[in-house]
């Protein structure tokens, strides 16, 4: 059977989700299960509207196991660096853009100066 590349996405959330939730002991419910995977579609919106066109004969199943095993693999301190990363994440992602921002002013700063080098004379 044939699937999207965002419903494979998808499918595996799920399965790791619970996977998550059973190794913390965190018992959810499945309004909480669903409002958590709403969160994670918002936040890989763009990844999962391009993986609508890519099919894919099925799951991969040793995909989905290995990152389960690493689910398994994780100490507490483990999770706790994870955790602690998630509210770092945009603020990160602010910071690459103003360095990009500034990146590309320098590029402009400097085309210009060696524009006006060129058309005047400069030195």
């Amino acid at each position: 059977m044939a699937i999207t590349g965002r419903d494979a996405l998808l499918q595996a959330f799920d399965r790791l989700f619970d996977k998550a939730a059973k190794k913390l002991a965190v018992e959810c419910t499945e309004a909480e299960k669903a409002d958590a995977k709403q969160r994670f579609e918002e936040r890989f919106s763009m990844l999962l509207e391009a993986l609508k066109n890519l099919d894919l004969p099925e799951l991969p199943e040793a995909a989905v196991a290995g990152m389960e095993e690493a689910i398994d693999k994780l100490s507490p301190a483990d999770v706790v660096g994870l955790l602690a990363t998630v509210p770092l994440v945009p603020q990160a992602q602010e910071m690459m853009r103003l360095l990009a921002y500034r990146a590309a002013e320098q590029r402009i700063l400097e085309h210009y100066v060696s524009s006006a080098s060129d058309k005047y004379g400069g030195n």
